[in-house]
């Protein structure tokens, strides 16, 4: 017989019931584990298995989350590329773009920075496809499809080429150990501006996705900030059955585990009865239309079957010059922000900040998707998702097993158009609803990593004041008066406007300036407690280890003494035990 406590509640099960039950309360006693006299932060660590049917839900719920960003970004690239008019370009598209979301996310989780992060299309590879587009408005207008279609596939080849130069040079930043050396000058001053920057500038989006009807919006965001929030510390009688026991009743926060996908599917509910009844518009010239379910019907008829992406399926790349300047400063936009999603990342999973090794084996993971993207012609890289961290932080499960099925489902959604397509077609307002809370639970973590930074110091309150407030009036005074930037050439005024207009790069820039000019400490700059795991301890009890980072390489390997002069290889076997504590 086995004991098993949840919440003080003492039960005795057998043991055969536990194997035979993986849902029953010996899993879900892990909600209230101690360690020392604090309590567990999450329902399952990083390093924790999670029951098979959970998992395959919370990915369920990660996927929802960034589904139509997939389908928004290849709509981009195919626009770029002259393709609008041509199903089959979009279908190959989007069918490449999920297929390797779902690998470069396996890779990452297995073996770049080995945290629970979902690799999305990285919208940063395709605003200066845009501004490319918009300097040549006839671009596209040529009078034969034959043409039109060759052209665009010349297009696409470009990207391909360009994604796969830059692809290089990203995995190259990360295994030389470029991007572990410059952590010497990037702390919580530089990422904590750089990534709240980027939840401020995303409420643009969110109240785009949310105005087309305020009402589905707040039901779907309510829903999940009831149940993840003021049910947070509540449990709900759940159904188990095993062998010995048949079918019994076990408490679990299991409304707060699928707050988000319980909100989308209240929030998707809600319009499919606002859709039959009438009550929504069926004109399309009205913004209103986008909040009907069979608004974007269309996308399930156009959706193949049966799509295997392949490489050089559009042609042979070729290269750009333009194209590839626009990328290679996407790319480090990019390396950026994906710096401080791993930071933000490991602040929700209550676990050290990532060490240098693990920054560099992610980017360099990061890189070699870009090169997979280029071959397999999705026309952008992939990146780290901020809303899926945000999400992470009110669900509370942060397991890898969640990212794996994530890996998988989007794989066989690339695979299998129809079903994905499904998804695809949630209502816009419902998105904007879920968008709401991960977002805002984003901004939250990313403030939290302030705590290890002296807050009473005037040179910190003003570098972080300084560097949000250029963050936000840069890209507004490029937004609002455009005619100010002029170079004297239309191109370049272009590629620095595109610059410009980003608020993590102008907010993030002058921060890191400021943090590495003016004097301070390191004890002040909070870079003590993130490049020394022991230090950071005295601040934050984690629940893990920086075991967590450690690559999937056998231990015996790692005693090697050349091991230690690799950039991506360097192995924890000390620092914290099991229970996250300093030894």
């Amino acid at each position: 017989m086995e004991k098993i406590n949840l919440d003080g509640v003492s039960a005795t099960m057998d043991k055969t019931d536990t194997e035979d039950c993986v849902t029953s309360s010996n899993e879900l006693g892990k909600v209230s584990t101690e360690y020392g006299n604090m309590p567990r932060r999450l329902l399952y660590n990083v390093s924790d298995r999670t029951p098979v049917q959970m998992a395959i839900f919370c990915a369920f719920q990660q996927v929802l989350i960034v589904l139509s960003a997939s389908l928004a970004v290849s709509s981009f690239v195919a626009d770029a590329a002259c393709a609008d008019d041509f199903p089959d370009i979009k279908t190959d598209l989007l069918s490449s773009t999920m297929f390797m979301s779902g690998l470069t996310t396996l890779l990452m989780v297995t073996l770049g920075i080995r945290l629970p992060v979902f690799q999305g299309s990285c919208a940063d590879y395709v605003i200066p496809l845009m501004a490319i587009r918009l300097l040549n408005k006839n671009m596209c207008n040529i009078t034969s499809t034959y043409q039109v279609k060759k052209k665009a596939k010349h297009k696409v080849v470009a990207f391909q080429g360009c994604l796969i130069l830059v692809g290089v040079v990203h995995c190259l930043i990360g295994v030389t150990g470029t991007v572990g050396f410059l952590l010497r000058f990037v702390g919580p001053m530089t990422i904590v501006p750089t990534i709240l920057l980027t939840g401020i500038f995303l409420s643009r989006a969110t109240a785009k996705f949310s105005k087309v009807h305020w009402g589905i919006s707040s039901v779907t965001a309510g829903t999940a900030i009831i149940l993840s929030l003021y049910l947070g510390n509540k449990k709900m009688p759940c159904p188990a059955w095993s062998r010995r026991r048949g079918f019994y009743w076990y408490w679990s926060p299991f409304h707060q585990v699928f707050s988000i996908l319980i909100g989308i599917l209240v929030g998707w509910g809600l319009s499919a009865i606002l859709t039959i009844t009438g009550t929504l518009t069926d004109d399309p010239d009205n913004y209103q239309y986008m909040a009907r379910t069979d608004a974007r019907s269309g996308i399930i008829a156009t959706a193949t079957w049966f799509k295997m992406p392949y490489p050089n399926q559009f042609g042979a790349p070729s290269f750009n010059a333009g194209i590839f300047i626009a990328f290679l400063i996407a790319t480090v936009t990019s390396i950026l922000d994906s710096i401080g999603d791993y930071y933000a990342c490991a602040r929700v999973c209550n676990v050290p900040p990532p060490p240098r090794h693990a920054v560099n084996r992610g980017i360099a993971v990061e890189g070699f998707g870009s090169i997979l993207s280029g071959m397999f012609g999705c026309g952008h890289a992939t990146t780290t998702s901020g809303g899926n961290i945000g999400a992470l932080g009110v669900t509370r499960v942060a397991s890898r097993d969640v990212f794996w099925w994530v890996s998988i489902i989007y794989m066989v959604f690339g695979l299998v158009g129809k079903v994905s397509a499904v998804f695809i077609s949630i209502p816009v307002p419902v998105l904007g609803g879920a968008m709401i809370i991960m977002f805002g639970m984003l901004n939250g973590i990313v403030l939290s990593n302030l705590q290890v930074v002296s807050l009473s110091s005037t040179r910190n309150l003003a570098i972080i004041g300084t560097g949000l407030l250029v963050g936000l009036m840069i890209p507004y005074w490029v937004e609002a008066f455009p005619d100010d930037v002029d170079t004297g050439n239309s191109y370049y005024n272009n590629i620095l406007k595109t610059l410009l207009v980003n608020p993590s790069l102008s907010g993030g820039l002058i921060a890191c300036f400021l943090d590495n000019t003016v004097p301070g400490t390191l004890d002040e700059r909070g870079i003590t407690a993130w490049q020394d795991p022991k230090k950071g301890a005295q601040v934050h009890q984690y629940s893990e280890g920086l075991e967590v980072y450690n690559p999937l390489i056998p231990k015996g390997w790692m005693k090697w003494k050349i091991m230690k002069y690799i950039p991506i290889c360097l192995y924890t076997s000390s620092g914290f035990n099991t229970n996250g504590r300093v030894v």
